[in-house]
């Protein structure tokens, strides 16, 4: 039985909590604490799968709270539940936190998410990945992004759009900013998926006050492993990216679809900076075995760089087809699909660019490619013909823009 842990220093809370989530208790094994530091006592004895907890509490808050049990126990999902919300505080808890609800908070919400994150265990089955993910405070950006963001937000000539674009070329930027703007702080009455919004919606202020802090945001600290290039990285993610979107468009998915495409190799950020000797072994089994390199992943790891970067961008809160389409690109058939959604459109935009094997310095074998017949299983809106069409014209566009 998964266990969650309670964190608030008013004994009336805790006690709502207790009574409005009391019909799960044979679902969950639940605890309630009014301390931080009784909550670390709790943890000692037995580390929970996920953490609830106030952000304003006498002795420890909750954000010091969390920074212990990142460092201590990575693998526990992070959430805060407060009604305190300013803009100084998302600094604190933007990089310790996963999620931030909003008190009052419906008790059918609140099981929602900890629902969702409890099921991303099954997506990502090996303890040893998700605390390697949980433990992730930030995804370091390109030196020259990087740098192109600190000089952007202090320019007052510049524009959202602007802004936006900058966000967009670069995929670990992108994640962390979709992350802050769906969460509870800026009390949106939906998910945004688009960039151009999040960007509108957070506005410059907080756009300059997030960039400004290194434990948000942060320049690449070396050379990538395993030859990755990360700028061909960058590249290929937009070809995909842009491909998806071309078949998606004009559709309530494109956005989404866009973003997956923008997102679906994020994993490859992670075991970069996490673990780049299991990369390069993997690029190296690829080789030798003439397999896939998501494939050597497996054999290597226990998972692959969809999996990996789905958990992260589950934990963090984005939209679930975002993260349902990236855990499963490379093998689509693991879910059933009836209808073109955004992980067809993912699968489909990634099949007709380049593969994302090209991205290492190594000769690796690509995925075996789709064709016709999944057009036909997810019904979607277009035959084989008009997709290699409109891809390429999008493929064209992009050479000319460049």
């Amino acid at each position: 039985m998964k266990r969650i842990l309670f964190v608030d220093d008013e004994p009336a809370v805790l006690a709502g909590l207790r009574t409005r989530l009391h019909r799960l208790h044979t679902k969950w094994e639940m605890q309630f604490v009014e301390s931080g530091t009784v909550a670390i006592e709790r943890m000692q004895e037995r580390p929970c799968d996920v953490i609830v907890t106030d952000m304003r509490m006498p002795g420890m808050d909750g954000a010091k709270l969390l920074e212990i049990v990142n460092e201590r126990w990575p693998e526990t999902v992070r959430i805060v539940l407060s009604g305190y919300a300013e803009l100084q505080q998302t600094v604190r808890l933007v990089s310790v936190a996963h999620q931030y609800l909003s008190k009052p908070c419906q008790p059918q919400q609140l099981e929602n998410v900890i629902d969702r994150c409890l099921l991303l265990h099954e997506l990502l089955n090996q303890p040893g990945l998700r605390s390697l993910v949980g433990r992730i405070r930030a995804l370091p950006t390109l030196p020259r992004i990087y740098s192109a963001l600190q000089g952007i937000v202090k320019d007052d000539s510049v524009t959202l759009a602007d802004v936006a674009k900058l966000v967009g070329s670069d995929s670990a930027l992108a994640a962390r900013m979709l992350q802050i703007v769906n969460s509870a702080f800026f009390r949106l009455a939906r998910r945004i998926s688009n960039i151009e919004q999040a960007v509108s919606y957070l506005g410059f202020q907080s756009i300059r006050n997030l960039a400004m802090s290194v434990e948000i945001f942060s320049r690449w600290p070396g050379k990538a492993c395993a030859g990755l290039d990360l700028e061909k990285l960058q590249r290929h993610v937009h070809a995909v990216a842009a491909a998806a979107n071309a078949l998606a468009a004009r559709t309530p998915i494109s956005d989404d679809t866009l973003l997956a495409g923008l997102l679906h190799d994020i994993g490859y950020w992670v075991l970069a900076q996490e673990c780049p000797q299991d990369l390069t072994r993997a690029v190296e089994l690829a080789v030798s075995q003439d397999i896939p390199l998501h494939a050597a992943e497996y054999q290597v790891l226990g998972a692959s760089h969809a999996e990996i970067g789905a958990y992260l961008l589950g934990i963090w809160g984005l939209p679930y087809p975002v993260v349902e389409a990236v855990a499963h690109h490379h093998q689509p058939e693991r879910v059933t699909q009836t209808e073109f959604d955004v992980l067809s459109a993912l699968v489909i935009g990634h099949a007709l660019v380049a593969d994302d094997a090209s991205v290492f310095n190594a000769v690796v074998p690509p995925d075996s490619k789709i064709d016709s017949r999944y057009l036909l299983a997810v019904k979607a809106p277009f035959s084989w013909e008009e997709a290699v069409r409109r891809v390429a014209e999008t493929t064209a566009s992009q050479e000319v823009a460049a």
